[in-house]
């Protein structure tokens, strides 16, 4: 099941499209969905979760909470509006656009990519890239 919760003003629009496209990206990893949760919200949110689960003391645009079984996904994804709005500006893209990639980012780290090498990096971009021309073809 997909959840949205929303700690500030941001409303996702059409959810049930969204809930579609976060279904392909799991399925089309070879995982089966279990409990997601999003939690749309702003930076001072986010930023003591960062403090308080990671001890770090910066604004992030996503946290991702992994209570994944096996290949069964599970997990909590917070996801600062405030971040996606400013790094849409930094990136010169969209709201939008960017809206996707992070979504896209939080379920691939459930997926077992990550980001922490060059190498890692490159492999979670081409990723992220392919969900977001998936939800496009929706």
């Amino acid at each position: 099941m997909i959840e949205f919760s929303y700690e500030n003003d941001f409303i996702i629009p059409n959810e049930e499209h969204f809930i579609s496209w976060i279904k392909k990206i799991v399925t089309s990893e070879g995982k089966t969905l279990g409990d997601l949760l999003f939690v749309f919200c702003n930076d001072d949110f986010l930023l003591e979760l960062n403090i308080a689960h990671l001890q770090h003391d910066t604004l992030t645009d996503i946290l991702t909470f992994d209570y994944c079984v096996g290949d069964e996904l599970h997990g909590d994804i917070f996801i600062s509006t405030e971040r996606v709005k400013d790094n849409a500006k930094d990136f010169c893209v969209s709201f939008d656009n960017e809206l996707l990639r992070v979504i896209a980012h939080g379920v691939l780290h459930l997926c077992k990519y990550n980001d922490k090498s060059d190498i890692d990096t490159v492999l979670m971009r081409a990723k992220e890239s392919e969900k977001m021309t998936m939800y496009k073809n929706l």
